[in-house]
């Protein structure tokens, strides 16, 4: 009983996420292709293991590309709803990566006791992180061009329809 309320709880916490964002991204005055590329920005930022770094790169390259840095905002915390799956995300992102710089299945990773220093140093850096964010680059890559293509589809609609509303 307890298990079926936290479910319902989680699901109308992400509906109200949802619907508050969704309306957010909808509202902005901006064209179509700035918002969406903007979101598709955010998207594939929402990837990399650049953890406190990702709202700051995709506004940074929101900004250069001229797109909304609104919407990139907004979407690269959509994976914060994501959270729970993150560890899965990364570690399917560290294999594709892995595999793509030397051809073969990474063998079996034991995390010992690890330290701030330890994730500073080149080995790390190296052997995990930069595998880790290629394979980030694969999966990100494809999911930010379906989500421009989805998000500047829905707002053309959605303005059609706010015109032929009113007139």
């Amino acid at each position: 009983m307890n298990g079926a309320r936290e479910t319902a709880s989680w699901r109308s916490r992400f509906k109200a996420w949802w619907s508050k964002h969704h309306h957010r991204v909808m509202s902005i005055e901006d064209s179509a292709h700035a918002i969406a590329l903007g979101m598709a920005i955010g998207i594939f930022f929402g990837f990399t293991p650049l953890l406190s770094l990702k709202t700051l790169l995709s506004i940074l390259v929101a900004w250069l590309l001229n797109s909304n840095k609104i919407a990139a905002a907004i979407s690269v915390t959509l994976h914060d709803v994501l959270l729970p799956f993150m560890p899965a995300i990364y570690w399917s992102e560290y294999k594709l990566g892995y595999f793509a710089l030397n051809g073969a299945m990474p063998g079996r990773i034991h995390f010992g006791h690890m330290s701030v220093h330890d994730y500073l140093h080149w080995r790390v850096l190296v052997n995990v992180i930069w595998p880790t964010f290629l394979g980030a680059i694969f999966l990100g890559i494809p999911v930010a061009v379906v989500s421009y293509f989805l998000v500047r589809g829905l707002i053309i609609r959605r303005r059609a329809r706010l015109a032929a509303a009113a007139s």
